[in-house]
């Protein structure tokens, strides 16, 4: 006889996943979508996007009928400037209130700045020398035991492109992975909360594509992008941790 958990468990074609997308470029917004939607194992159906652009007011239930909220990056917003973007509050009233109910979480990037705000860690920023292209991530010794990183190695490949960053994670929080400039992912204790300021859902040739389209807003022209593209690398184990997540949270009950 199935258990009560074995009983509910969802099959993966009857999965619903809400993104929280901040983006303002339709490009953008579908090759983000597309990508959550690959790298989950998902039928692009399965998602449902909330776009901050679009609905800049939402309710802190708006994940409630959802299996999971994936909240995705952005290039058009910054956290630190709620004066200007006030959705960036209202994002972090619904990330803290699927913290506080458990909903099982991954957060990406933006995603990753919001949720340090949220859960009340502090966000930093930098006008040069910030992360961009694919780079080396280190693990913490949380990330041994942890449900998504156990089996990923020490100093895998991801990509970064981001000015904002964190130097230390929220109360009740663990470091999972970082670089000497700043923590990359974390988890919040005893719940199904993951937060990483790299791009698990992003690909070499998804960077190409959307860091030729930001050019001018990352790079100080053509010679530093041919730079960071030319050094790329392919981010097999970040990619995975997408997978990970919906197969090891959403469809283990655990």
């Amino acid at each position: 006889m199935l258990s009560e958990k074995e009983c509910v468990l969802k099959s993966r074609e009857q999965l619903k996943i809400l993104l929280l997308q901040i983006r303002d470029g339709e490009q953008v917004r579908q090759e983000e979508y597309l990508s959550f939607a690959e790298y989950c194992g998902v039928e692009p159906h399965q998602i449902d996007i909330l776009n901050v652009f679009d609905t800049p007011e939402f309710p802190i239930t708006a994940a409630d009928e959802y299996d999971a909220l994936l909240v995705g990056g952005a290039s058009e917003a910054n956290v630190l400037k709620p004066d200007q973007f006030p959705f960036v509050l209202q994002c972090q009233n619904l990330i803290r209130y699927c913290a506080e109910t458990a909903k099982p979480v991954f957060a990406s990037c933006f995603g990753f700045q919001l949720a340090v705000l949220a859960l009340g860690g502090e966000i930093l920023h930098k006008d040069e020398d910030f992360e961009m292209g694919t780079l080396p991530i280190s693990l913490s010794e949380s990330a041994v035991d942890d449900q998504l990183y156990h089996d990923t190695p020490d100093g895998f490949h991801a990509i970064s492109v981001h000015r904002q960053y964190a130097e230390s994670v929220p109360d009740d929080c663990e470091v999972l992975a970082y670089t000497d400039q700043c923590i990359h992912s974390f988890k919040l204790q005893g719940k199904p909360f993951w937060a990483f300021q790299f791009h698990p859902e992003v690909d070499k040739a998804t960077l190409i594509e959307r860091l030729t389209f930001y050019k001018a807003h990352y790079t100080d022209g053509d010679g530093q992008l041919d730079r960071v593209l030319s050094s790329a690398v392919e981010t097999p184990e970040s990619n995975y941790l997408v997978r990970k997540f919906v197969d090891r949270v959403l469809l283990s009950g655990t």
